[in-house]
């Protein structure tokens, strides 16, 4: 006997459905509701800036600058 069958011949299908595909299914789709959420907020963001690609030099830019004068105190 292989491997598999025997470990599915143990295993009960609700048990493999239940304990493994149902939560990592779950997990999925919240993970994919949550970076949903978040390119929703980016794109809005954007969408108010003059130019958005301005935008994002200026908040690069401005990370970077922060970033230099707390490493200096």
């Amino acid at each position: 006997m292989s491997t598999i069958t025997l470990f599915l011949s143990e295993v009960r299908l609700w048990t493999l459905l239940a304990g493994i595909f149902l939560p990592v299914s779950l997990l999925l789709i919240l993970m994919i509701a949550y970076l949903r959420c978040e390119l929703i907020e980016v794109e809005a963001e954007l969408a108010e800036a003059r130019c958005p690609r301005d935008t994002a030099y200026q908040l690069c830019h401005r990370r970077r600058r922060t970033a230099g004068e707390q490493t200096r105190t």
